[in-house]
């Protein structure tokens, strides 16, 4: 009997990462069919977080912004925060609106509202990049609340935690602000424009004459859109809830978590810490409340938790990448940034932990009263609206500052 010859079939380089993707996805596929009651219990897991936290409390502010969007607010903002956005970070004045949104309603509503900039010309793609990858941030309550309070049952850390991030995120804004100033790019807005609220208002005016749509549209839209983005992120938290415990299962977490320990065991980890490190590379909540029930020093559990959320988990890195996937942003640079995010929060929680771990509760009374609050969708709203309104308000005074100071050096000119 003749011997068959297939044809070889050529493989590009390029498309090997396609045939990975392939091979993982016929892999978890298995690891399902397999292990249906690991894959339900953890699909209920994602699904409730997502129904009771995620959805009640990002939906108010999804629809909040496509509508401020819509009216133009964005570019009023953006007019007014132009002399603080520009020479801090060389961002556009629009930047601040995603600043404050970014800053105090959590992920990934900050990489949501830089892709609509960019849809509507507002920055250029750098600037979106840059902007996206320090506004892009843990929500504040969540810090204060469910992590100092409810995981670690002192309030009083919530200002280490809340503030190691931050600190980390204003520090790598402010970095970004040379990426790449050399490359010849399109730029909207290099210089300064001169501060006017009355050139914010027409700023505004002028996008509502161009954009006139009628109120039931402008809301149906809203809503419609917010709630198709939200059940996206919905469907990333389960599978990656999923994902989780097969890997648990399976061992996967174990293994990933003896790489890390070769870096981190010779820095004075507890092999304890690196297990919730390995949780927290997929899903930052499972990883800081292990965090916190690991047995290790107070500050190794909470510099485990600045890392996890700085890095913020690869379920959030597919929600980002969901967010931008209609526009021409990558995600490489936000990427990169994540690891030093996770880095420089770390060191910054080593750095404030001992002020406060030795400070009298008593003189906190923020963090004091926090440790009555619980953390139902209704606290979220109230608290976020605040922040967003008292961060507003901080900048557009910055901006005022700033406006006098330039003010009086051209006349002593």
């Amino acid at each position: 009997m003749p011997t068959r010859y297939y044809p070889k079939i050529p493989i590009k380089r390029s498309e090997l990462p396609g045939l990975f993707w392939t091979v993982l996805a016929i892999c978890f596929v298995l690891a399902m069919v397999t292990q249906p009651k690991i894959t339900f219990q953890g699909a209920t897991m994602g699904l409730k977080t997502w129904w009771e936290i995620v959805f009640p409390s990002l939906l108010p502010f999804f629809i909040a912004s496509e509508i401020l969007m819509k009216l133009g607010l964005v570019r009023f903002i953006g007019v007014l925060l132009e002399p603080v956005m520009r020479p801090l970070f060389n961002v556009p004045g629009a930047g601040g609106f995603v600043m404050v949104i970014g800053f105090t309603s959590g992920y990934p509503i900050g990489s949501m509202v830089t892709a609509q900039l960019r849809r509507q010309g507002l920055c250029t793609r750098l600037e979106a990049e840059r902007l996206m990858c320090f506004t892009n941030n843990s929500s504040p309550l969540f810090m204060l609340t469910a992590v100092a309070v409810g995981m670690f049952g002192k309030p009083e850390l919530g200002v280490v935690i809340a503030g190691s991030h931050y600190l980390a995120s204003i520090m790598l804004g402010l970095g970004l602000r040379f990426y790449s100033r050399g490359e010849q790019a399109r730029t909207l807005s290099t210089s300064i424009q001169p501060w006017s609220v009355r050139g914010a208002f027409r700023a505004m005016l002028q996008h509502q004459r161009n954009e006139r749509e009628p109120l039931g549209k402008l809301l149906g839209e809203a809503v419609t859109s917010s709630i198709t983005k939200l059940i996206n992120i919905g469907g990333f938290i389960i599978l990656f809830a999923v994902i989780i415990r097969i890997l648990n299962e399976a061992g996967v977490i174990n293994k990933i978590a003896a790489i890390m320990g070769v870096l981190l065991v010779p820095l004075g980890f507890a092999p304890d810490i690196l297990n919730a490190l390995a949780s927290g590379f997929f899903e930052m909540t499972i990883g800081t409340k292990m965090a916190s029930e690991a047995a290790a020093t107070e500050l190794q559990q909470l510099m485990a938790v600045g890392m996890i959320l700085g890095w913020s988990g690869l379920s959030i890195h597919a929600q980002v990448a969901s967010m931008i996937a209609q526009t021409d942003l990558r995600m490489g640079l936000f990427l990169t940034v994540r690891i030093a995010h996770a880095f420089l929060a770390a060191c910054f929680t080593w750095l404030l932990y001992k002020p406060v771990s030795t400070a009298n509760p008593l003189t906190m009374p923020v963090t004091a009263h926090l440790s009555s609050c619980s953390y139902p969708a209704l606290t979220v709203t109230v608290y976020s609206i605040l922040s967003m309104v008292v961060m507003l308000m901080l900048l557009i005074l910055l901006a005022v500052f700033y406006r006098i100071v330039l003010f009086i050096f051209i006349n002593k000119r």
